[in-house]
């Protein structure tokens, strides 16, 4: 377990990896949009050339900033990543963990792809709502693995400002695959889903 990690625990952190292991490689500029206090930052700091953390939070920005004090390549600044005059076209890896369902979530993801080079990667972690039975019957078959994990790891209440979704599974799988041609999407049994895109070349 990285040294970050110790003592943490959560749904969002659980599914920490799947982002690191979607790195490009070489991974020079990288984004994380809505970057809380910075815990995924220190993880993608020894992994890519420079990395941004935005949030809107004043206290997020501000804990971030704290805990990535002492890393070089690590940039945290406190804007809206929707208006924030980042350069277009200017990262490898765009990623966003429990952030997309507090946002306009169509316009959120065109904006992140927009800022990814060609042949970048989108990586997104986000909530969605129960709608059918289905629904219910997987987030129920969360419940024992999230015991598990919780008795293992001791679970760690974040103080990141909180939102309920408001788009179900199926409405995000939708909105992700006509937004995103060719975008990976996965539910996972810990009430995430993830969409996984890599820009195309031209």
């Amino acid at each position: 377990m990285a040294p970050e990690l110790r003592g943490r625990w959560n749904h969002n952190i659980h599914y920490y990896p799947l982002t690191l292991d979607a790195l490009p490689r070489p991974c020079s500029r990288a984004l994380d949009v809505g970057s809380g206090d910075g815990l995924l930052l220190r993880l993608l700091s020894p992994r890519c050339g420079h990395v941004v953390g935005i949030d809107s939070s004043a206290q997020m920005t501000e804990a971030a900033r704290v805990r990535c004090a002492d890393l070089a390549n690590v940039q945290v600044v406190a804007g809206d990543a929707a208006s924030y005059p980042f350069e277009p076209g200017s990262f490898d890896l765009v990623t966003s963990h429990a952030t997309i369902h507090h946002l306009d979530f169509v316009p959120a993801l065109e904006r992140m792809a927009a800022l990814l080079r060609p042949g970048g990667t989108l990586s997104v972690v986000s909530l969605a709502n129960n709608a059918t039975v289905a629904d219910w019957l997987i987030s129920a078959a969360g419940v024992p693995t999230h015991r598990v994990l919780a008795l293992r790891h001791g679970y760690w209440q974040h103080n990141a400002p909180i939102a309920d979704p408001t788009m179900t599974w199926r409405e995000v799988r939708r909105a992700a695959e006509v937004t995103l041609p060719g975008v990976r999407w996965r539910r996972h049994l810990l009430w995430r889903y993830s969409l996984t895109w890599v820009k195309p070349a031209s």
